[in-house]
């Protein structure tokens, strides 16, 4: 179809006849495009990964039963990514009426003005064609959103100016939801809506109209709703009405990804890593993007992070980000032209970290940087033990509890961490084993010998000291710290003293 050639009404007419241009709903359209797709195994949601065998099967089902749904589920779970991805399943043009404000169908018009329009002008009347981009529209629930930013006003100076009554549909002001007419209208964080502007949302979900201002004016829109929410906010800021959600077809959980693949695979296409520019070039580990993304992992499920809000995949995103510019800094710094990641960078991205979880009581009382060194930590050793636990570490160890000694501060070049590395007999060759290639470049042998190192440490073979300096040995457990003036000596101040240990 051309959509230039067809400029008229009596154009499009012809056009229709002929079965050269569709004329169909809205739901009618993306059930009929769905199909399609589905039948020449094309992917339908680009970008949205994890969701193959849950999330996706459950929103075709609703596509196909012509259904108005809602996604329930945590922050960063790709909830709006996902109902944006819907706009591909809109036809690339549709006819409308050419400066019609709610998009009106040139066949089937439910403007007054545009009925005014076509009687006087009858086929020669002009025509538009609106690309699909334009036919979504999105909204994000906040509680001063007014029905009339909904649904729409009787606007006075219009129907001054014109000398027209108000009761004239000539003078409404429309909406968002009348703008959105023949395309798909999504409200984001559904609860958030104040429960009238709720109810306002009845009619048009069940019988497909709207009306303004209590005046007899009924607009029969031709539209798709789809909204999204966090289940727990039917109990927290707010909730959906009973009566909404009965009218809403299809209820679909999404949820955070089912295992470390995915999660990797999420976090490789959002974060911003491919950094191309005057910076040196970067190669991120294997085990440090399994370490970064096995954070958000521990996280979900530590007691002392309040598990109703959730932790977000930004958090990996996030986290990877810092963790790539830590290493571009060291490099930068150390004259390297290749920037690779350590994971005891991984400990100087805390800033991206800590802010991307509430939490419980317990955790409050520790501080956000506790838990997340803490997070960290555990998601060393959950990685490290799956690396080295088959491979033959005693020489190594005994090394440090023979009194060996190695002091490696993160901002030491590739260079030098080989070389101190050098001095712990079957060190190099862990890192080698461990999955570094023999003949790699030296920064990423420095970034393997780190990860053994600090997976020692997680695992509890050996101790580190706050100055990144290797020991033999458990690292011993800390006292609690009480209160000022209940202590019997001298209170270690936070992130002070000679030697400080983590567990």
């Amino acid at each position: 179809m051309n959509p230039s050639a067809i400029s008229t009404l009596g154009d499009l007419r012809r056009a229709v006849d002929a079965g050269r241009v569709p004329h169909r709903s809205v739901h009618q359209e993306v059930r009929e495009n769905l199909i399609a797709k589905l039948r020449r195994n094309e992917p339908l949601f680009p970008g949205i990964v994890g969701y193959d065998e849950t999330v996706i099967p459950q929103v075709i089902n609703a596509l196909l039963s012509q259904h108005n749904f809602i996604l329930l589920g945590l922050r960063g779970q790709a909830k709006t990514r996902l109902l944006r991805a819907l706009v591909t399943l809109l036809d690339d043009h549709i006819p409308v009426m050419q400066g019609c404000e709610i998009n009106d169908d040139p066949l089937d018009p439910i403007c007054a003005a545009c009925r005014a329009r076509i009687t006087v002008e009858g086929d020669a009347t002009p025509i538009g064609w609106l690309p699909r981009d334009s036919r979504y529209v999105e909204k994000l629930a906040t509680p001063d959103v007014t029905i009339a930013d909904m649904v729409g006003d009787i606007d006075p100076i219009k129907a001054a100016r014109a000398g027209l009554q108000l009761s004239n549909e000539l003078t409404m002001h429309y909406g968002l939801l009348p703008r959105a007419n023949r395309g798909i209208f999504a409200i984001n964080e559904l609860p958030d809506l104040a429960g009238k502007i709720q109810v306002g949302l009845f009619n048009i979900l069940q019988e497909g109209d709207v009306q303004i201002k209590g005046y007899p004016v009924r607009l029969p829109l031709d539209v798709m709703m789809a909204f999204t929410a966090n289940p727990e906010d039917y109990t927290a800021r707010g909730k959906i009405i009973t009566p909404l959600k009965d009218r809403i077809g299809s209820e679909i959980r999404t949820h955070y990804p089912a295992g470390r693949g995915d999660a990797m695979a999420i976090t490789a296409q959002e974060a911003w890593l491919a950094r191309n520019g005057s910076g040196p070039r970067t190669d991120v580990p294997n085990f440090v993007a399994e370490v970064v993304e096995e954070i958000a992992f521990q996280a979900r499920q530590d007691r002392r992070i309040d598990k109703r809000s959730g932790v977000s995949q930004r958090l990996p995103i996030s986290a990877m980000e810092n963790v790539v510019s830590n290493a571009e800094r060291r490099a930068l710094v150390s004259g390297e032209e290749m920037a690779v990641p350590r994971v005891t960078d991984v400990y100087a991205a805390l800033p991206s970290i800590t802010g991307k979880f509430e939490m419980e009581y317990e955790g409050e009382l520790k501080g956000a940087e506790v838990v997340g060194r803490e997070l960290v930590r555990a998601a060393v050793a959950t990685i490290a033990d799956g690396y080295l636990s088959h491979l033959e570490l005693r020489q190594v160890i005994e090394w440090f509890d023979l009194g060996g000694s190695l002091q490696l501060a993160d901002t030491l070049s590739a260079k030098d961490v080989i070389a101190h590395a050098q001095e712990v007999q079957g060190l190099i060759e862990l890192a080698h084993a461990a999955g570094v290639p023999k003949q790699a470049p030296a920064p990423l042998l420095a970034s393997g010998v780190d990860f053994v190192l600090e997976g020692l440490y997680a695992l509890k073979k050996i101790s580190r000291s706050d100055e990144r300096g290797y020991h033999g040995g458990e690292a011993p457990v800390r006292r609690p710290t009480r209160e000022p003036g209940l202590e019997d000596e001298p209170r270690m101040p936070a992130g002070g003293g000679k030697k400080k240990y983590y567990n």
